[in-house]
């Protein structure tokens, strides 16, 4: 499964998410489905980094289409969600995201450098304390965005770092990943109380890992601008539709 058919797939889950608060109003079977989309591109957050090939503008354009999405986001969401919503829209998540792994990558590799003349056991335990001032500054991005109110707050943030993190290893990165949504859930329902629609949420948000899984290294055909772009236009759409 390449690059563009998993975007596809999240494009469609949340879409599928988005129609549902118009249609019905609540928490409903198309909200379950929606839940697939976040990882999806939460993955996509992860390979983009490591193959891009400008980090630089990488930032930058996922800053700017978060700008340009914010009106469009709030939009729909004092109509159909929460009137009194101050939400962020996704892609300051995925923004914040990326700045994550920057910061986790710059400190593995910069602080690694100044560890090749130990000896093997002093130097494992370097290598230890260096992931943790990686995963360090990870929490603390992913702090800055649920104080900022991200669409997906700091777990959004945390499952960006950790498709990166577990990278080469897949059986680590599907442990990861579940691990994240059954505490992500269980917060939930410390907070709010049991639902079964709270464990049919988890459910589906574990079942992105399945596509993610099936993807195959490739990109496929290049439409980035096309997806940056659904994103907010989709969301103009449903709020006029009514």
């Amino acid at each position: 499964m390449t690059a563009l058919v998993l975007k596809i797939i999240a494009l469609i889950s949340m879409f599928c998410d988005h129609v549902g608060y118009v249609i019905i109003g609540h928490t409903s079977f198309f909200n379950f489905i929606g839940r697939i989309a976040f990882p999806i591109f939460a993955f996509q957050i992860s390979e983009g980094y490591i193959h891009t090939k400008n980090i630089k503008k990488y930032t930058i354009r996922l800053g700017i289409f978060a700008i340009i999405s914010q009106i469009p986001f709030t939009l729909f969401t004092h109509k159909y969600i929460n009137p009194n919503s101050t939400t962020l829209n996704v892609f300051f998540t995925l923004f914040l995201g990326l700045i994550a792994i920057y910061l986790y990558d710059w400190t593995i590799k910069t602080l690694s450098n100044n560890k090749k003349d130990e000896k093997i056991t002093k130097k494992a335990l370097s290598l230890i304390i260096i992931q943790v001032i990686g995963i360090i500054f990870v929490l603390l991005i992913g702090y800055i965005a649920e104080k900022l109110n991200t669409d997906y707050g700091m777990w959004g943030v945390i499952v960006i770092a950790a498709f990166y993190i577990f990278k080469k290893n897949q059986a680590l990165t599907v442990i990861a990943f579940i691990l994240l949504c059954a505490i992500k859930y269980s917060i939930r329902i410390i907070q709010n109380g049991y639902n079964i629609e709270t464990i049919i949420l988890c459910i589906f948000t574990m079942i992105s890992i399945m596509f993610i899984s099936l993807y195959n290294g490739k990109q496929g055909k290049k439409i980035k601008y096309v997806i940056y772009l659904f994103y907010p236009l989709h969301l103009l759409l449903l709020y006029f539709i009514q």
